[in-house]
């Protein structure tokens, strides 16, 4: 793990201050938003493309037709000749600061390790 490059074993954690002490029981905080417009309505996508700018990234949120994305692996398998660029719609641009990408991965990351941990405990159920 990345945390424990670099550490010997014999390491120990340092002093908790009142400050870390405080940093370590963070509570959470309830927040609402409130729907403008249409902004409530799913927009369903299929693909992603992240876009780097300063101080902030740009997240593309598109949608490709289902039976082009199948149809691509088939074609390839097959030897056939594959497009050079593939159409689809942008479904919507989402612009944040690096801060928020950083909230975005761990929430992600918090998403997929439940869904990871729900998975492996169906698979263990049905075996």
């Amino acid at each position: 793990m990345a945390d424990a490059k670099g550490k010997k074993e014999d390491d120990k954690p340092a002093a908790s201050t009142p400050d870390t002490a405080k940093a370590a029981e963070r509570t959470r905080m309830g927040i609402r938003l409130a729907p403008v417009d249409n902004s409530d309505q799913p927009v369903l996508a299929n693909y992603t493309n992240l876009n780097i700018a300063p101080g902030m990234v740009f997240i593309d949120f598109g949608f490709i037709e289902p039976g082009l994305l199948t149809a691509i692996p088939r074609v390839a398998r097959s030897g056939g000749k594959l497009p050079e660029s593939v159409n689809g719609k942008l479904a919507v641009r989402v612009a944040m600061g690096y801060d928020g990408l950083a909230n975005l991965h761990q929430q992600l990351g918090r998403m997929l390790g439940g869904l990871r941990e729900a998975s492996a405990r169906a698979a263990k159920k049905a075996s």
